[in-house]
């Protein structure tokens, strides 16, 4: 008789609500039932609502159970848990469950299928072809693949990732480098950890055609210090890379040479900026670079540098094994593809989306996440990270469009997604946004070192009732101030969310205003 495959998330949500339990348990009931088990570890499908989401394969197709505990496990063996036997936590198939089934999966088509770790799973489900077909091709080919697929940088800025290839491949270097920002700061995001918990490898692939495509031989991946669980996958990864000839030198017999480095940072937020990043991977303190020069010509240790962001570089592999026209098949306008939406906040269905761009903020929102978790109805959005603008209900069929949300003084960053309730002090928001600012910056220029901290200050005196017209205006002059002069995004966008809630919710600036923030 077969043994029968249970799949427990190994994935810091699931973990987090006691994955690491249930497969304990899991393994113990099987042991003292006589039941004979493959207990895999894989990553997450996104349905973080549900975790942990536990699987059993039953004649080629797997049944979940959502929200499985460790007190669970008895019951579930009891009531045929390995044949896909009826419980109250039992879910169905899988591919069914209408949260995953309505996405459209280019880069995360693994995640949740997969045991990260397992180089066997990985090939089966097309690993490394990509790269194969890669090495077949001239750096140029790929180049222009990738141009014409209308990739754009995932971790915020949207910046064409074909136009910024070509001046690495055309720029004049013994030396070229790969640099991967993996320090995922922003409030409400977490595609990039999930994506090298769940997919390492499918990020390490993207990493050696983005090198052979420019001439790199080296690659730097810089990880956020708070995941201390993708730190242990995505090392583990490297060496199996490594171990089985697809990092390092001669790349399976083909001469070419590239390998990646594993770079933990030290809690820093402005270290997301990409020269910020580049500084301290060269052992400095993180303080912004003035530009120019661009990174793409003096970047990590004054050379030619690619710096893009995880889930652009993990779009990579489908790009080139499919076809740039597939993959600019989806999305809208200049927004080519797809993006992995993070649902977070006050929402009930909190979780990673993949979709392809046009999907509206309501169809996020009220279908895939099912409206707020405390059935209130929605007051703002705040998408972007801590610096994107706060989007107010009315605006909430605007379609995730790169443009479009430049329109309305808003950006789609990194795809976070978080929802507040009626109930939200949009001005306490306001103030956050300044004071985070103010904890948060590098110091290096003026307005956002200096004008954070001014901002916090005004915004106390317009809730506290003091001048409030005369304060107004200067903070309207302030958020002018910081917009223009500051030398990174970080003091540069930190009017975006005050003037939205200024534009939207100038109601919440009344002095007292009660409610939760």
């Amino acid at each position: 008789m077969a043994r029968s495959k249970v799949y427990v998330p190994r994935e810091t949500s699931a973990v987090s609500v006691g994955a690491d339990d249930v497969a304990i348990s899991i393994a113990r009931c099987s042991k003292k039932s006589g039941e004979d088990i493959e207990l895999i570890r894989n990553g997450s499908w996104g349905a973080s609502w549900l975790e942990p989401l536990v699987e059993v394969e039953v004649d080629g197709q797997r049944i979940a159970y959502g929200n499985v505990a460790p007190a669970d496990v008895r019951g579930l063996f009891e009531q045929g848990f390995l044949a896909g036997g009826d419980h109250a936590k039992r879910l169905g198939p899988t591919r069914e469950i209408p949260y995953l089934s309505k996405q459209q999966r280019w880069t995360f088509f693994r995640a949740g299928l997969n045991n990260p770790l397992s180089l066997q799973d990985f090939l089966a489900t097309s690993g490394f072809k990509a790269l194969e077909k890669a090495l077949t091709m001239s750096g140029e080919e790929i180049v222009d693949t990738i141009a014409a697929s209308g990739l754009r940088g995932r971790g915020g800025a949207g910046f064409p990732t074909g136009i910024k290839w070509r001046a690495v491949l055309e720029a004049q270097a013994e030396q070229k480098y790969i640099a991967c920002n993996a320090d995922e700061g922003d409030s409400g995001t977490f595609s990039d950890r999930m994506l090298m918990e769940s997919d390492p490898l499918c990020l390490i692939e993207g990493m050696a055609i983005a090198g052979f495509a420019t001439g790199a031989s080296k690659g730097y991946v810089y990880l956020r210090s708070e995941y201390p669980l993708t730190y242990r996958i995505f090392g583990k990864a490297l060496e199996l890379a490594r171990d089985n000839g697809w990092l390092g030198k001669n790349i399976q017999g083909t001469g070419f040479d590239f390998d990646i480095e594993l770079h933990l940072g030290a809690g820093s937020y402005v270290c997301g900026e990409e020269t910020a990043m580049l500084e301290s991977l060269e052992g400095k303190r993180g303080i912004v670079r003035s530009k120019p020069p661009l990174p793409v010509h003096a970047g990590l240790f004054g050379k030619p540098t690619v710096v893009n962001n995880v889930i652009t570089l993990a779009s990579v592999p489908n790009i080139i094994r499919l076809g740039a026209e597939r993959y600019a098949s989806y999305g809208v306008n200049r927004s080519k593809g797809t993006l992995a939406f993070q649902l977070a906040g006050n929402i009930k269905r909190g979780g990673l989306v993949e979709a392809a761009f046009g999907v509206t903020l309501r169809e996020l929102i009220e279908g895939f996440g099912g409206g707020t978790a405390s059935g209130r109805p929605v007051k703002a959005v705040q998408v972007g990270g801590p610096l994107g603008a706060y989007i107010p209900a009315e605006q909430l069929e605007i379609p995730l469009d790169y443009e479009a949300f430049a329109e309305i003084g808003a950006m789609i960053g990194h795809g976070g997604i978080v929802v507040f309730d009626e109930l939200s002090n949009m001005a306490q928001m306001a103030r956050f946004a300044m004071e985070f600012c103010a904890i948060e910056s590098c110091g290096k220029c003026t307005p956002c070192r200096i004008g954070s901290t001014r901002g916090v200050e005004v915004i106390d005196r317009i809730l506290a009732g003091e001048e409030k017209e005369n304060n107004y205006d200067l903070l309207v002059e302030l958020c002018d101030t910081m917009e223009g002069a500051s030398l990174c995004a970080m003091g540069g966008m930190t009017p975006f969310p005050v003037r939205s809630v200024l534009k939207y919710f100038a109601e919440d600036f009344a002095p007292h205003k009660g409610g939760d923030a």
